[in-house]
């Protein structure tokens, strides 16, 4: 059996694919003797396993990946062979998955295996799902979680995504783990697509508070080398260590809080809040609020012109 995948939706293809090879495994190869999955990017070892009879079975899988896109024309070559002399044997299901289709400037060689595979019986193209085709998966998507989505903001992640399934379903992932069984909405779609946590301020802002005094001025440095100013800088510190101040009086308040209900209570991206939780627990409220009173005068100076920018801001990491 000859099984083709393909299109540009690698996402559904490459999920139909995880589906076969473990309905395999569960069916015909608990042990996991007769599964073997090769990608031709870095293999080419994959013609015998394709051609190899079952070990103590009656069925083997065999999986190749990017076949069409390989370096290795003696590798196609073999398996146009193969296919149109039909000596795959019976007893062996080999899925041959595509990153896409037939490539651009396909060689005919190339052109003859797709043309070959586009006709079995089990072929299948993924192509891009827009309009109502994507508003019915990421429907379905969202109640295989048994959650719910409301049609404005089905739309809107929709829209927004450009209908980059990737994308949607890391955000879906997130949305029904922040709304926890409750109705996701527009405004938490909102929340989730507009707010871009830096990684490299969070870094940063670790950096300051556990007092490593040479990576954050290291860290200070990178930031000046990608083209951001001292202003920006303290105004990112400002926010996260604002966030942290809220965190760290609701934490006080109730410390057996869950990282999601802080995120919902603060109206934050859970990101940022479990990126934040770690560092509150180094200070308590009396010491942040230092701090941020520090940086607030910090901030007044570099736009009232008292000091150097860059030497306020020095000043500022040795002060903590």
């Amino acid at each position: 059996m000859l099984i083709f995948l393909y299109g540009a939706d690698t996402f559904r293809s490459q999920q139909r694919l995880a589906e076969i090879i473990k309905k395999f495994k569960k069916d015909k190869d608990p042990q996991d003797i007769n599964t073997s999955i090769f990608d031709c990017y870095e293999t080419a070892e994959i013609l015998g396993a394709a051609l190899a009879t079952p070990f103590l079975s009656d069925r083997r899988l065999v999986v190749v990946k990017n076949l069409l896109t390989s370096k290795n024309p003696d590798l196609q070559a073999a398996f146009l062979s193969v296919l149109k002399d039909k000596k795959i044997p019976e007893t062996n299901i080999v899925v041959f998955w595509e990153k896409g289709g037939e490539p651009k400037n396909a060689t005919k060689t190339v052109k003859a295996i797709a043309a070959i595979l586009q006709k079995e019986k089990y072929a299948q193209e993924f192509t891009e799902l827009k309009g109502l085709a994507l508003y019915h998966w990421i429907e379905s998507r969202v109640k295989d979680r048994r959650g719910e989505i409301d049609a404005p903001a089905l739309q809107f992640l929709a829209a927004e995504t450009k209908g980059d399934i990737w994308q949607i379903n890391s955000l879906l992932e997130q949305l029904l783990d922040y709304k926890d069984g409750e109705k996701i909405e527009l405004a938490d779609v909102n929340l989730f697509l507009d707010e871009k946590a830096d990684e490299n301020i969070f870094n940063l802002v670790d950096a300051i508070i556990t007092r490593q005094r040479k990576p954050a001025y290291k860290m200070i440095q990178e930031q000046y080398r990608i083209g951001e100013d001292v202003q920006f800088i303290f105004a990112m510190l400002l926010r996260q260590f604002r966030i942290l101040l809220q965190m760290r009086d609701l934490f006080d308040r109730e410390d057996k809080m869950t990282s999601a209900v802080l995120a919902k209570k603060l109206n934050l991206h859970p990101f940022v809040v479990k990126k934040s939780l770690a560092l509150i627990r180094q200070y308590n409220f009396v010491q942040l609020k230092k701090i941020y009173n520090d940086l607030l005068l910090l901030d007044r100076q570099i736009k009232t012109g008292r000091s150097t920018p860059e030497l306020l801001l020095d000043l500022f990491v040795a002060k903590v």
